[in-house]
């Protein structure tokens, strides 16, 4: 079923720690922008309509996401083509410099208007080279990993995106505490994406060092193009896009609801000072930071439908009693309502990442993969902001996005149980995920024996 040589557990360790590096880089330069959108506002545009500046700032925000779908596709075909770890090496490398050039670029006061231009490019590139991270970096963590643990290890991405927001907000946090205003206006604030530079640095040198996947030169093996053309990718994955992009749908509305929106709203409609939002919002993260790997082994014993049944439930019933926790100002109210939406969160960003890799065969594995992602997190995760803040104010009602959230969950159960069952199956070969059902059923038929 699986020719390959085992990958011995060092180097598993060396691989997804390369992985998670980057991937933190990425998350985390997406945290600190909006936990400092406020200063960022003051620093690179007119200072004389304050509320025009911090849209304008959000604006420039929402451009990267905008470009992560093009990102998407140009990586996902360099990396199906070339391979995933110099790619990967490429995208992390991007991110640092771009997310280093934001901490040294002069303000709107010595530029005038360059300095929301240079601004907005450094987010393009961002935005860009993100497109091609994180389904590269779970590609790269499958297919090295056995096949009845990859959800186990596949859950270290996710583990650093949940602790890159953590690392934002808790510096954040210290910075705004130990630092003046006029302080954290001149300088502090561009400490934090001056902190991407080393990461960036460690990333590369990781990834650098790492071999390519058994998976990517299995295939390059067989045929002497590994890759797949956009086209027939399209063509031939268009119902596994559909499909898995239905789930992720929920994945990325979950993730941006729990880890960017939930601090505004426990402030605006649970009352509570910058302060307690930004404990709470961390106390969870770091919860879910932790939650991954469990998870990871739940859909690893499970299967992947039955995990993202209980994904889809877990979130319909969860979140009416989470708004309203959090709604209630009560701190360890938020807290627990927090926590009730950070599991929903984490067990859909852990079957995600292995999903990503389970559903495309490995021709076509990366690109139909990063397509998939980045589609649905700029459709519904960079819009969750927004929307949730349009629904309060269109209904009158602060628990509104709830139900938004329930009913993408509803969209995401359909999408996600039309799958295959992909848990075990290999990564190597063009049948996999044809054959997944039943390889599935007989394997697991075999453990329990």
């Amino acid at each position: 079923m699986n020719n390959m040589t085992p990958v011995s557990k060092s180097t598993l360790r060396k691989v997804t720690t390369a992985a998670a590096i980057g991937n933190f880089v990425e998350w985390f330069d997406f945290a600190v922008y909006g936990f400092l959108a406020t200063i960022i506002a003051q620093q690179f545009f007119a200072p004389d309509l304050a509320q025009a500046a911090l849209l304008q700032t959000f604006a420039v925000f929402a451009v990267a996401f905008a470009l992560r779908p093009l990102g998407g596709v140009i990586f996902g075909l360099l990396g199906d083509k070339f391979g995933r770890k110099r790619i990967l090496s490429l995208t992390v490398l991007l991110m640092a410099a771009s997310t280093t050039v934001i901490g040294l670029l002069p303000g709107y006061a010595s530029m005038g208007m360059l300095a929301p231009l240079f601004l907005t490019l450094a987010r393009c590139v961002q935005g860009f080279s993100a497109g091609g991270e994180y389904a590269g970096a779970c590609a790269y963590v499958m297919e090295h990993s056995p096949n009845h643990k990859r959800a186990w290890y596949g859950s270290f991405i996710t583990v650093s995106t949940f602790a890159a927001f953590a690392a934002a907000a808790i510096l954040t946090y210290l910075l705004d505490t130990s630092l003046s205003e006029e302080q954290m206006s001149s300088w502090g604030w561009r400490i934090p994406f001056l902190v991407a530079a080393p990461l960036g640095l460690v990333g590369v040198y990781l990834r650098l060092r790492m071999e390519e996947t058994p998976a990517f030169r299995a295939a390059l093996a067989e045929s002497d193009s590994a890759h797949a053309p956009v086209s027939e990718t399209l063509r031939q994955q268009a119902g596994n896009i559909l499909r898995l992009g239905a789930f992720i749908a929920l994945t990325a509305l979950s993730f941006y609801m729990f880890t960017t929106y939930f601090s505004t709203f426990l402030q605006l409609e649970g009352g509570m000072n910058r302060a307690s939002a930004l404990m709470v919002s961390t106390i969870a993260l770091l919860f879910a930071a932790g939650a991954c790997p469990v998870a990871g082994t739940l859909c690893d014993c499970i299967g992947r439908k039955k995990t993202i049944a209980l994904t889809g439930t877990w979130v319909i019933i969860s979140v009416w009693p989470a708004w309203q926790l959090a709604s209630s100002g009560h701190l360890w109210a938020a807290i627990i309502g927090d926590l009730l939406l950070a599991t929903g969160a984490v067990l859909s960003g852990v079957v995600t990442a292995a999903l990503l890799s389970e559903v495309f065969p490995t021709r076509a594995r990366y690109t139909a993969s990063a397509i998939t992602y980045n589609l649905a997190y700029t459709i519904f995760g960079g819009t969750a902001p927004l929307v949730a803040t349009w629904l309060i104010a269109y209904t009158g009602s602060g628990v509104s996005p709830a139900f938004y959230l329930a009913l993408v969950a509803v969209l995401a159960l359909a999408g996600g149980l039309a799958l295959p069952e992909t848990s075990r199956i290999s990564l190597h070969g063009e049948r996999e995920v044809s054959q997944a059902g039943s390889r599935f059923s007989s394997l697991k038929a075999g453990a329990d024996n």
